[in-house]
């Protein structure tokens, strides 16, 4: 199935100008802060993660998986069907419901998740229950002194963890959830924002431990200034080059990253590809 994975999704090597994927809006909540995020469910000319026109319900979305698909041009394209948000899908039982009435409709389609992993570990067997094919987890720093420059704060099981106590839970989860799913044969990418002067030195960390835990490929995306972190222009074109260069000596790089909304649908070569039509 890791073949399969890697042929046909568009974000793990596949050919983004054939193979697209549908993303599933279901899972508001989140259980993280992080200082670059702003979540908007109801912004259909921006494109970014974490807006959507409309979150829906697992029936919603389930109907939304069966239109797309009685379209032939789409059925022709779309080979994923993937849950990154609003919010963090970890978070959202209606994320789980989701997967399992899209499998048991649809079980020639990939399916795909996009978390910060904080419940990874303890979500781990859920996944494996409806036989997830591909995972990406966004690390943002290894260094809790960095990661708590990044996430103000971590709810975890009813706690409010802030500063470096909830990066340091945070971090040691993504590292634990990421090698589950590598050694459980889910091709697992690692995600990461390129946030200048603040996590730029912590990025070769990220990319030998996601090489280590078994992740197939890096993501490094650049930064885009919003929330606490709207005064940090973001890295220029050639600043992030020069750092995926630098980290594909480490680990594959993964370069046509649109950033997608969480309801994106299409081709992600295709740049008017986001929101539900």
């Amino acid at each position: 199935m890791s073949e399969a994975v890697l042929h046909g999704h568009p974000c793990f090597g596949g050919d983004r100008h054939k193979y697209g994927r549908l993303h599933l809006a279901v899972a508001p909540a989140c259980n993280i802060q992080c200082a670059f995020c702003v979540r908007k469910h109801d912004c259909v000319a921006e494109s970014r993660p974490g807006v959507t026109s409309k979150v829906l319900t697992p029936k919603q979305a389930l109907q939304r998986v069966r239109l797309v698909m009685e379209d032939p041009k789409m059925r022709e394209v779309i080979r994923v069907v993937g849950i990154a948000g609003p919010g963090d899908p970890l978070a959202n039982e209606a994320t789980f419901e989701t997967f399992r009435l899209v499998r048991h409709a649809f079980p020639d389609l990939l399916t795909c998740l996009s978390s910060n992993g904080l419940l990874l570990p303890e979500r781990f067997p859920d996944l494996l229950g409806f036989g997830l094919h591909s995972l990406t987890v966004t690390i943002n720093a290894m260094d809790p002194e960095v990661g708590a420059r990044i996430y103000s704060d971590v709810r975890l099981h009813g706690k409010l963890l802030e500063g470096v106590a909830g990066a340091r839970v945070l971090v040691a989860n993504q590292i634990e959830g990421v090698g589950l799913a590598a050694r459980h044969g889910i091709v697992t990418k690692v995600n990461t924002v390129l946030i200048p002067g603040v996590n730029e030195d912590q990025i070769p960390l990220i990319a030998r431990a996601a090489l280590s835990l078994g992740a197939t490929v890096m993501n490094i995306m650049p930064l885009i200034p919003q929330g606490a972190f709207a005064a940090i222009p973001p890295p220029s074109e050639q600043h992030l080059r020069q750092v995926r260069d630098a980290n594909s000596l480490i680990i594959p790089q993964f370069r046509h990253c649109s950033q997608c909304r969480a309801d994106a649908i299409g081709l992600i070569a295709d740049k008017s590809c986001g929101g539900v039509r």
